[in-house]
């Protein structure tokens, strides 16, 4: 069996995903859900080009997850992503019993795992992952003040 690849490369991953995003107008956002090592499903945000406003990286990947395991459970999975997830992604990744959640950059206004409602330390949250805030926080951070500074 080949060596597991470190963390740092999923995270890297997420980060390409990211400036794909960008490279579409998307905001840059990236994710990666990975299970024994290996990468099960990967997304960049897609809310203006699939006029959805679920589009969300981490919903994308999550469902294309589910569909390549052929369960709605993602038990055994590390979800990767760019920035602090939403609410509506918070909730997904805790219905989806994702084990691990690694982000990069804080979300102040947006996130809800370390910033505004902490769904995962909601009393009506069903799951909690292990949670990894920080991982290559400068260069997702980077991304995203540029990409708004762009649009100013």
């Amino acid at each position: 069996m080949p060596p597991v690849p470190p963390a740092q490369s999923f995270m890297e991953m997420a980060l390409d995903e990211a400036r794909a995003a960008a490279s579409r107008g998307e905001v840059p956002v990236g994710c990666v859900i990975v299970r024994n090592g290996e990468v099960v499903a990967r997304a960049g945000n897609r809310t203006l080009a699939d006029k959805d406003p679920t589009g969300h990286a981490e919903l994308i990947a999550l469902r294309a997850a589910a569909a390549a395991l052929g369960s709605e459970r993602l038990i055994d999975c590390d979800l990767y992503v760019t920035l602090e997830p939403c609410t509506m992604c918070a909730a997904a990744i805790s219905f989806a019993r994702v084990r691990r959640l690694y982000f990069g950059a804080a979300d102040v206004k947006g996130g809800a795992v370390e910033n505004g409602v902490r769904f995962f330390g909601s009393p009506s949250c069903h799951h909690t992952p292990e949670v990894y805030g920080g991982m290559s926080e400068t260069e997702a951070a980077a991304l995203l003040k540029d990409f708004f500074q762009a649009r100013r």
